[in-house]
């Protein structure tokens, strides 16, 4: 019998309605001899850190440990996984299962967490049958045909799961190690926050405050630009002043700053004669958009709706697994293989059924066309999302899902429409030796742009275009007068603050935000912080820890979050150590890392800034205000450090532990020290 274990009960699904069902029971489908059953993620998780410290830790109001400096850094040397209480039914399940199997195959989603998940079930119960691989980037029916009659072996992708495990465990040592170690540092400050630390939540969290800061400490530089109308027998056209090498009154950024050299540009060139300096036509071709990775949709779907990053990837997890409307979500690849272009005809005849109202735009593809998005040089573990074969409904399509869907049916359709073809012209006159520069375009073919009804003028600029004015035919040496010149007034513009759609692409290109050379060039050959399928729960952890909030589509650093950010070392906050990171990671997944030398050195790392962290303390504004636990008068029950505290009587105080309400012992205060003569515990009273 062939056991398949899918990720989820959609997978489960799909996979079933291919094989055939034959009958089912509680946690499983019968397919013939086959049988599939199914997880729901991860079906096990890390164990907390009280399962690694001494059972003597005394425990708080909660029931959990005290979080102490003695127990840091928690490093475990066998790592548990417990399973998931709401899992422990269905896990149940998979192991009876198991036992009847003779091979099993792996049908996780393509990708490390989808390999891991299913990895460590079969760990779980020693697993030592034969393990194959299903690996699909789409659960239509056509797609998974072709993974079941393509089946791997499991060990294939061995460095794929132990990619995931080490991410799983290093993300443990730091959140559960850093995280209690400054929120510690924090109290020693007087501040009751939790001061949560990440390897990817952080440095994004950097990312907001600096921005905002910047923005917050902007000063605004006036300049000036003239803009000429000039008139050529052929007609009139607007150019823009361009300065001399050696021009005067610029400042180190090449704005005209001074504006008595501005007026007497403005007064030396108006009514004057000049020439054409420089006429060129150039015919211009700009290829179709590619398919979307997960970023671009999600930069797409904020600036256009204002959605967030957890909502574009809920909608496209959705379009894929409960529609399957549309392929795997979860990719930071936007191209695609070149086999799949053969299967546009099945492609486009089920977008035709499921949209029928852009029949006219499908009936004008032209499927002899390949541009140049079908690349398999370019192909990661996953490819663009795109339309699938399935010909299903949009009737019980929510708004946001319709929305996301006409955007990926588009921008596939947009592959089979010609080139989009313009005639771009420059232009430069001169007048009194002053030179001004013009250009403008003329559409020739508005090729793939019909697909999203755009002509020229409705489509975004490029910046290489300039203006998309219509110029007068005309030729070098031709005489021009200046009829007018302008001179206009402007400001420097403070950077724009960050939305959910571009704060994501600003992780997936975070070279951009680094300014040592060598280090940018290796975070530009990285694939930036996060990953496509993590990006999105980051954004939303921040928000709800509060670190991060929503001021209409712009996304701001709190009080909080910026305290945090000071309270934290560079190291932990760079974007450089998270990219290395990844890095590192892809290693371990390509073959080319070990996972034990991977944990080995973050062990070292957290031994290290945990040893940094219990040095002094740190106050966090936008926290909750505790009083100050002392170092140097301790507890005579348990040891832990006595706050000093007002009493009810006014200028008088008193000395309880730290570690209430665990220990309740008190002291009266004598000549400013806690008076351990007169101690008590309040649980005798």
């Amino acid at each position: 019998m062939n056991l398949f274990i899918a990720e989820k009960p959609s997978v489960a699904k799909a996979i079933a309605g291919e094989l055939g069902i034959t009958g089912k029971g509680d946690g499983f489908i019968q397919c013939g001899n086959d049988k599939i059953t199914w997880c729901f993620g991860h079906m096990l998780e890390q164990a907390e850190p009280d399962d690694y410290t001494p059972d003597d830790v005394p425990r708080g109001q909660n029931g959990r440990k005290v979080w102490r400096i003695d127990e840091l850094p928690i490093i475990p040397t066998n790592w548990i996984l417990k399973p998931k209480e709401d899992a422990k039914k269905q896990l149940a399940t998979i192991g009876k299962l198991l036992k009847e199997a003779d091979v099993i195959v792996n049908a996780g989603d393509p990708d490390r967490e989808g390999q891991l998940l299913v990895d460590e079930v079969l760990e779980h119960f020693c697993n030592t049958k034969q393990v194959r691989r299903f690996w699909v980037s789409a659960q239509d029916a056509v797609s998974v045909r072709r993974g079941l009659a393509a089946l791997k072996d499991n060990t294939t992708f061995a460095g794929w799961a132990d990619a995931a495990k080490a991410r799983q465990r290093a993300d443990w040592l730091i959140g559960m190690n850093l995280s209690r170690a400054y929120t510690l540092r924090a109290q020693r400050g007087g501040s009751r926050a939790l001061l949560t630390v990440g390897r990817v939540q952080t440095p994004t969290l950097a990312l907001v405050v600096t921005r905002d800061r910047e923005i917050e400490g902007f000063k605004p530089v006036p300049y000036h630009t003239i803009r000429a109308d000039i008139q050529h027998v052929g007609g009139p056209f607007t150019a823009a002043w361009k300065a001399k090498e050696d021009q005067v009154g610029l400042d180190s950024e090449g704005r005209l700053v001074d504006t008595g050299i501005a007026d007497a540009l403005v007064e030396k060139v108006t009514g004057k004669p000049g020439i054409i300096a420089e006429y060129k036509q150039e015919a211009k071709k700009q290829n179709q958009p590619l398919a979307f990775a997960l970023s671009d949709i999600t930069l797409l779907a904020s600036n256009k709706f204002g959605y967030s990053a957890e909502d574009v990837l809920n909608v496209c997890q959705t379009l894929y697994e409960t529609h399957k409307l549309t392929s795997y979500p979860r990719t930071d690849c936007a191209y695609l293989p070149e086999s799949q272009h053969a299967d546009a005809v099945d492609v486009l005849e089920a977008v035709k059924h499921v949209n029928p109202e852009l029949d006219g735009i499908v009936d004008g593809t032209d499927l002899r066309i390949k541009s140049k998005t079908w690349d398999d040089s370019k192909i990661t573990a996953h490819h663009g999302i795109i339309p699938t074969m399935h010909k299903g409904s949009k009737a019980g399509l929510t708004d946001k899902e319709r929305n996301i869907y006409e955007l990926i049916v588009r921008a596939y359709l947009a592959q089979f429409y010609p080139l989009h073809e313009y005639m771009k012209t420059t232009v430069a006159a001169e007048v009194e030796g002053e030179t001004f520069t013009a250009s403008g375009k003329v559409v020739t073919r508005n090729g793939w742009r019909e697909v999203f009804h755009e002509s020229d003028e409705d489509g975004s600029k490029d910046p290489e275009e300039g203006s998309n004015q219509h110029l007068p035919a005309m030729k070098q040496g031709d005489g021009v007068t200046c009829t007018a010149a302008i001179r206009r007034d402007a400001k420097t513009k403070p950077p724009a603050r960050f939305t959910e759609g571009t704060l994501t692409r600003a992780m997936e290109n975070i070279h951009k935000f680094v300014s040592d050379s060598e280090h940018k060039k290796m975070l530009r050959e990285g694939d930036g912080i996060g990953t496509s399928a993590t990006r999105a729960s980051i954004l939303s952890e921040l928000k709800r820890r509060e670190f991060l909030a929503l001021k209409g589509k712009q996304i701001v650093s709190t009080i909080l979050g910026r305290s945090v950010i000071d309270a934290l070392p560079e190291v932990v906050k760079s974007p450089v150590l998270t990219a290395l990171y990844e890095r590192m990671l892809k290693g371990i997944e390509q073959g080319t890392a070990e996972l034990t030398t991977f944990i080995a050195r973050q062990e070292a790392f957290i031994r290290d800034q945990v040893e940094k962290a219990n040095e002094g303390a740190v106050h966090i504004a936008g926290g909750k205000e505790v009083v100050p636990v002392s170092s140097l008068h301790k507890c005579m029950a348990c040891g832990s450090g006595l706050s000093r505290r007002p009493s009810k009587k006014k200028g008088h105080f008193w000395w309880g532990c730290s570690n209430f309400p665990t220990c309740k012992q008190t002291y009266p205060e004598l000549k400013g020290r806690p008076d351990y003569s007169k101690g008590r515990n309040n649980d005798s009273n």
